[in-house]
């Protein structure tokens, strides 16, 4: 094998791991023989005098990310202050306590028409929807899109979102703080979109948005109510993620079935 061919098959391997984003500006090579440089001198000792005061836990500057707990806080007071969907995403631009906007490339909001009678909410972003800041738009977002063509739907008869804002690294799965930090802004969404039906893809978005704790086999095609925030519960149903039947696709006929209740339903409201 070739020197060119040895290292295409390399960043195959590292692009299958995960690591398909550049973090420093100038390569790094590892592979580099020879004694290592030595660590720096550790600083010495110090003991405060008596009495002085500690560093405060408080207080940890500008530049340090926000606790969970405050990140939380901080994102149920954005929401809330959010009358409609482009002061929301404004407050999303603007918010610093997910840590996830300081690797993402761009905000992913939403993409479809708002005042569609259908929500659906997926998990997170990944490399084509982070460079295009617009969900589903890879490959699960093309066989979304295909399977909504099958009921008669499209583009402009549903509204399409996720429960995190922003691409975590190497598409990894987010963390509980992330997603915590993230579920004001999600559900403040719903309430100004007000859609008719809630469609929730995959299991973190099942669990998150309407609190079911069974596995997706089970729970996928069953209607429930969801009303945080609304002034009446409106039907909502977990089925999987696109991204799940690329993988499995002896799933499809379930979703089939699921989105065939789904077009039962819409017929129902009409």
């Amino acid at each position: 094998m070739t020197d060119r061919r040895r290292r295409l098959a390399a960043l195959d391997w590292m692009a299958a791991m995960g690591a398909d984003e550049a973090i420093g500006e100038e390569p790094i090579d590892r592979r580099r023989t020879g004694r290592p440089a030595a660590a720096p001198e550790p600083p010495p000792i110090t003991q405060e005098p008596i009495g002085a005061s500690a560093p405060s836990s408080r207080d940890p500057g500008p530049d340090a990310p926000l606790a969970p707990a405050q990140g939380a806080a901080d994102a149920r007071e954005a929401a809330a202050a959010a009358d409609d969907l482009d002061s929301l995403r404004a407050a999303l631009e603007k918010f610093e306590g997910c840590a996830l906007k300081q690797t993402a490339t761009n905000l992913v909001f939403a993409r479809g028409n708002p005042d569609a009678p259908v929500m659906f909410i997926g998990e997170a972003p990944g490399a084509e929807e982070d460079r295009e800041g617009l969900p589903f738009v890879g490959a699960s977002g093309r066989l979304l899109d295909r399977i909504l063509s099958f009921i008669g739907l499209d583009e402009q008869s549903v509204y399409i979102t996720n429960i995190i804002f922003w691409r975590p690294p190497g598409n990894r799965s987010p963390t509980d703080a992330e997603t915590a930090a993230c579920l004001p802004f999600v559900r403040r969404h719903i309430a100004l979109v007000r859609p008719r039906l809630l469609v929730t893809l995959g299991r973190p978005a099942m669990n998150t948005v309407l609190g079911l704790n069974s596995g997706i086999n089970r729970a996928r095609g069953r209607w429930v109510e969801y009303g945080e925030g609304l002034e009446a519960p409106i039907p909502a149903m977990p089925t999987f993620h696109p991204a799940y039947l690329l993988r499995n696709p002896a799933q499809k006929r379930e979703t089939w079935m699921d989105f065939l209740s789904l077009r039962e339903k819409l017929d129902e409201l009409t």
